[in-house]
């Protein structure tokens, strides 16, 4: 990261609070960050199926990562509504790297950059906004799978409440980190619908058209969901997507070079639970086909849960088991993951509680044919033979890891 880049995300940042100190600030933020090694004495290598768009996280991360936000208030109106701006930075780097947040082995982003009008009763007390937002992000903790993310650079009008449900509208052409082309997306979300006690939908549909290939190239997307509160002690969320040509990236932009003959379709199942003080956790199911007209075809599931059981006040327990699988023409690609990590967490005992300072053991098998896979797609990554377990299908890492948010 050059000095003009330091000096933009410092102004961009810092510049929020200086001339409007008399409103509120508020200061976000998250971080995770430790260090792990290998059983092969060599630096920890992170798991990850070939092909399989998650992982699970438990002492199988191999990264510094912060985010850091202001949100300023400008100004509150006569009509009650609110003038704000928010910026984020967003901080990468690989372990056993040195931080400079740059180069083949890090990154920074300023992931974040609007201004929004909100609470418009004009709006149905809906909000204005344009820049580049996290926006409508819907994610499993445990393997960080965003799986219904609209986030945008692009404008909108959020949370219309009419007759009882929610009206949302965004136009954008990127994502707010990596998307490559500049494609008109459009979506529309409607959330609210009581469907029964605790529970509710939401639905959105999502139409996506590459301005440089012409219709031939557009696509859509849809979605459905239920949440329901009270289950466990928790929540319990279920969603359905599916996907035509780039529509098929389902919670984002996906190739933009696709036509309709390619098409994807998702279920979403996962619970939290919080079924005493002291015992919690998630799960997930996840099942995804994908269809592409001359090969290219794979089904990919995944099962997973992290209980958490806490012996004291401020000591966990906390355990993880996923596995990942894929079927495609070259085979079945099988990954498992188990991971067990003693935490201290200073702020109580519940799944959610955070800071976690966890020291973790992590142990994963894998088969011929997620190696292979790895050997052509990922290359010295940890599955494949040319990585720190060579030609073994299990290997085994442990570290410390703390991880913070507010």
């Amino acid at each position: 990261m050059n000095k003009k880049t330091r000096l933009a995300l410092a102004v961009s940042l810092a510049g929020l609070a200086l001339p409007f100190a008399a409103q509120a600030l508020e200061f976000t933020g998250y971080v995770r960050s430790g260090i792990g090694e290998s059983t092969a004495s060599g630096s920890q290598a992170c798991f990850q199926l070939p092909g399989a768009p998650s992982k699970y996280r438990l002492g199988n991360e191999c990264e510094q990562y912060a985010e850091l936000g202001l949100t300023q208030d400008l100004a509150t109106l006569d009509d009650g509504s609110v003038v704000s701006v928010t910026g984020m930075a967003a901080l990468y780097n690989e372990y056993d790297h040195t931080p400079k947040f740059t180069g083949d082995h890090g990154w920074a982003r300023l992931v974040q950059a609007y201004a929004e009008w909100s609470k418009i009763p004009a709006l149905y007390n809906g909000s204005l906004w344009a820049g580049r937002r996290f926006y409508k992000r819907n994610d499993i903790h445990i393997s960080d799978f965003y799986y219904w993310n609209q986030s945008a650079t692009g404008a909108g009008i959020e949370d219309m409440e009419i007759g009882g449900l929610t009206y949302s509208y965004a136009f954008s052409r990127k994502d707010n980190v990596f998307q490559e082309n500049y494609t008109n997306r459009h979506d529309f979300n409607v959330g609210g619908f009581d469907s029964n006690p605790g529970g509710e939908l939401e639905m959105g549909i999502s139409y996506i058209a590459d301005p440089d290939r012409g219709d031939s190239n557009s696509g859509w997307a849809f979605t459905v969901q239920h949440t329901q509160d009270g289950f466990l002690g928790g929540s319990n969320t279920f969603a359905v997507q599916y996907g035509v040509g780039p529509g098929t990236g389902l919670g984002y932009t996906g190739d933009v070079t696709l036509d309709d003959t390619a098409k994807s379709w998702r279920v979403v199942e996962y619970f939290d639970w919080q079924v005493t003080p002291r015992f919690g956790g998630q799960f997930q199911v996840v099942y995804q086909k994908d269809t592409r007209e001359g090969g290219g075809d794979q089904d990919w599931l995944s099962i997973g849960v992290r209980p958490s059981y806490a012996l004291t006040e401020q000591f966990k327990l906390v355990t993880e088991v996923g596995h990942d699988q894929i079927d495609a023409s070259e085979g079945t690609r099988k990954l498992t993951k188990f991971t067990i990590a003693p935490t201290w967490s200073p702020a109580g005992p519940a799944f959610w509680a955070r800071p976690e300072i966890r020291l973790y053991y992590t142990y994963a098998q894998w088969n011929d044919e997620a190696q292979a896979a790895a050997n052509r797609l990922a290359a010295g990554s940890a599955l494949s033979d040319t990585g720190t377990f060579g030609g073994d299908q299990h290997g085994s890492n442990f570290g410390v890891q703390v991880e913070y948010w507010w």
